[in-house]
C-alpha cells in the first residue's frame, strides 16, 4: 500500500522553527520527485518546495526562499522540510507529495501520491 505520512507540525511562535518529516511506505522515493505543499483555510493549495530525484535540484516558492530547506534521506525513505524564521502567514496544513516521475514541479496537479497533512500554526 502506497502511503505518505507527515509529522512535525505544531504551534510555534513567530520567528521559531519546525522540521516536518514525511515517511514513505509501499514504494521508494528514489525515482520520484517530491514536494511540500500547503493550504490555508479558504485558500488554494500552493507549492512550497520540491526536489527532483535524479539531480536533487530544488525549487522554492519566493515566500519561503532563505527560510525553508527541503531534503531527503534515501536510506530512511523520508523527506524533510526545515522551516526557520516562521511567520504567522506560514500557518497552514502542510502536505508532502510524490510524483511518479523524477522531475519536480511546483504544481500540485502534477503529483500522484499525497500524505494526510500536518498542521503548522504560527502565533504568539
Amino acid at each position: 500500500q502506497v502511503q505518505l505520512v507527515e509529522s512535525g507540525g505544531d504551534l510555534v511562535q513567530p520567528g521559531g522553527s519546525l522540521r516536518l518529516s514525511c515517511v514513505a511506505s509501499g514504494f521508494t522515493l528514489d525515482n520520484n520527485a517530491i514536494g511540500w505543499f500547503r493550504q490555508a483555510p479558504g485558500m488554494v493549495r500552493e507549492g512550497v518546495s520540491s526536489m527532483s530525484s535524479e539531480d536533487y535540484h530544488t525549487y522554492y516558492a519566493d515566500f519561503v526562499k532563505g527560510r525553508f530547506t527541503i531534503s531527503r534521506d534515501k536510506a530512511k525513505n523520508t523527506v524533510y522540510l526545515q522551516m526557520n524564521s516562521l511567520k504567522p502567514e506560514d500557518t497552514a496544513i502542510y502536505y508532502c507529495a510524490a510524483r511518479g516521475r523524477p522531475w519536480a514541479t511546483m504544481n500540485p496537479d502534477d503529483y500522484d501520491y499525497w500524505g494526510q497533512g500536518t498542521q503548522v500554526t504560527v502565533s504568539s
